[in-house]
């Protein structure tokens, strides 16, 4: 389906045409028309598959079609990180340019002057906020924040929220809201408090569910099963090849990305490293380097998995095994976005296998063994069900 048989805005196919953008994904495809009759939603979407622009263009739509109070703000967005909230911002950005709809992004993390910038606009009215749950509190606590005229709610990487512990906050914020508005819920997945929440918010919603849990077929993944003390080696190997331009490798703890990027950085590889000790503006100018291939390969923690636009990502490598299947999928799912191919390869440690496994077993499938170069020793035998792997074996 063309965005042009949507019935949107001319508007906002302008800036549709503009981003370069022609056919609607499936998730767009079922989403957007239930928002364009001013439903509620609940969506269960993987990242990659469009769902940003799912709620967006008919999110402007409405905006610019139906009278609205001026002078407030008319909708809000409350993601889980500050990177989000900047990606989601600038897609409005993008979508909007021919229009008049204003909107700001809502995140801790910055310096005075972004603080009064964000009281600045909550205090005049901005047509969309998209926020983080604590920043935004921290707003409303004031009192100054104009929400009497809101219409539009969305909650994007819901159980991503829920999981960092914002279910208090999500409540608390929608305490300031009108009860008559338009809610809509995206999350990758729909675990039991998932639905408590959306039972709580939303009103006779629509539920759409998408490939839930599952990575995009055209991602290859492998699995490498190695000793720890072979991991860097073997990534230092994998990029030497040069197969590959654009690069995360994702680590499970800040210290494990620390030492990497150090030992990468030796190598002479092109290479930044993104985790919570980062203050906001280092975080943005490596992203933005890593757009602009002044450096090709990011090691970050989990702040990447999710929220982060950038399509032509061709390998993701975990050097940790995620410790759950949807931090896996969420992690893997940064390749292979708007219908490219990508790669995944993923480093299983002696005592990472059962995680391995538990990944394998959500997947539904096992995840294809890669061998590595005999020059690195011998490898272990993959045993998870014993718990540690026993003995070796030359791979």
């Amino acid at each position: 389906m063309k965005f042009t048989d949507l019935g949107l805005d001319q508007r906002i196919l302008e800036g549709i045409d503009a981003m370069g953008y022609e056919n609607a994904t499936e998730v767009q495809q079922q989403v957007m028309v239930p928002i364009l009759e001013g439903k509620d939603i609940i969506a269960a979407a993987q990242t990659g598959t469009g769902k940003t622009a799912a709620f967006l263009l008919p999110l402007l739509h409405r905006l610019l079609t139906t009278p609205h109070v001026a002078g407030d703000i008319n909708a809000m967005i409350i993601v889980p990180t500050r990177e989000l909230a900047i990606q989601i911002a600038e897609s409005i950005e993008g979508l909007s340019y021919f229009t008049d709809v204003s909107s700001i992004a809502v995140y801790g993390g910055g310096d005075g002057n972004s603080f009064t910038a964000e009281k600045k606009a909550l205090t005049s009215g901005v047509d969309i906020v998209v926020c983080t749950p604590g920043r935004m509190i921290a707003h409303l606590n004031m009192g100054y924040v104009k929400l009497k005229g809101l219409k539009y709610l969305v909650l994007d990487e819901a159980d991503r929220m829920l999981d960092m512990g914002f279910n208090d906050d999500i409540t608390k914020i929608t305490t300031f809201l009108p009860a008559q508005r338009q809610n809509l819920l995206f999350s990758a997945t729909m675990p039991l408090k998932m639905r408590a929440l959306a039972k709580k918010l939303l009103h006779d919603p629509v539920e759409i569910n998408i490939a839930i849990s599952k990575p995009p077929d055209q991602i290859i993944q492998k699995a490498f099963i190695v000793y720890e003390a072979q991991k860097v080696p073997v990534i230092i190997d994998m990029l030497s090849s040069k197969r590959f331009t654009k690069v995360i490798v994702f680590c499970s703890k800040k210290q494990n990305v620390k030492t990497l990027t150090l030992k990468l950085k030796s190598a002479k590889f092109l290479v930044a490293e993104i985790h919570s000790d980062l203050d906001q503006k280092s975080r943005e100018q490596y992203l933005q380097d890593f757009r602009n291939q002044k450096i090709n390969i990011l090691v970050a923690t989990d702040v990447l998995s999710r929220g982060i636009d950038i399509d032509d990502i061709d390998l993701v490598i975990n050097y940790d095994v995620p410790n759950d299947g949807e931090d896996y999928i969420h992690r893997i799912g940064r390749t292979a976005r708007a219908a490219s191919s990508g790669t995944a390869f993923t480093l299983v440690g002696e005592k990472e296998q059962r995680k391995c496994a538990d990944i394998e077993e959500l997947l539904g499938t096992p995840i294809l063994k890669g061998t590595i170069p005999s020059e690195f020793g011998p490898t272990p035998n993959y045993t998870p069900g014993s718990g540690k792997s026993k003995g070796f074996s030359r791979k």
